[in-house]
């Protein structure tokens, strides 16, 4: 993929409130000026469920990008992912 080029993804945040890596990640989103979905896990049930089932995971951030799952605030893999 070329780095000048703009594609839309689709990109689920998995996260908590008291979670510093997922503000982290909700932060290098936002300085990207790419959108993204914030799911409160803490405050929804079956979202937590639902991003347990993705990932096997129970803790966050988890990041779902056009169905590739990055547990964690891994930068080197999100960039890769998202082509920038």
């Amino acid at each position: 993929m070329e780095k000048n080029k703009k594609t839309t993804h689709k990109i689920i945040l998995y996260r908590t409130e008291h979670c510093p890596y997922c503000h982290m990640t909700a932060e290098f989103f936002r300085q990207n000026n790419i959108k993204f979905e914030e799911v409160w896990v803490d405050k929804d049930r079956e979202k937590a469920l639902e991003m347990i089932m993705k990932s096997g995971q129970t803790g966050v951030p988890v990041i779902d990008i056009d169905g590739n799952i990055v547990v964690g605030f891994d930068v080197v893999k999100l960039k890769q992912l998202l082509g920038i």
